[in-house]
């Protein structure tokens, strides 16, 4: 009984880490109604003026480089700091 409940906590602990990584958005990869989804404070027309950004200049270094979008603060960034992953753009991008 025991090693039954020491896997179920291991299964669950498993499961856990997935549904965390689901609320992440890689801001060079997705489109504007993943980031709309995923971050507070992003309706259509940030959403849209952060994939314009990307597009215009090439992949965001870091979460910092989006203050460089018309309409996105620092305030908006730290609220979304955790949520927020930048990885390697699309290839061809």
């Amino acid at each position: 009984m025991r090693l039954f409940r020491n896997i179920l906590l291991v299964l669950m602990l498993c499961f856990a880490g997935i549904a965390g990584a689901a609320d992440e958005v890689n801001i060079n990869t997705a489109d504007a109604e993943t980031l709309m989804t995923i971050l507070k404070g992003v309706g259509p027309e940030k959403a849209a003026a952060i994939v314009d950004y990307r597009n215009m200049n090439g992949p965001f270094k870091n979460a910092d480089e989006l203050m460089q979008v018309k309409g996105i603060g620092k305030k908006l960034i730290d609220m979304n700091r955790e949520k927020i992953t930048v990885g390697e753009a699309e290839p061809g991008r």
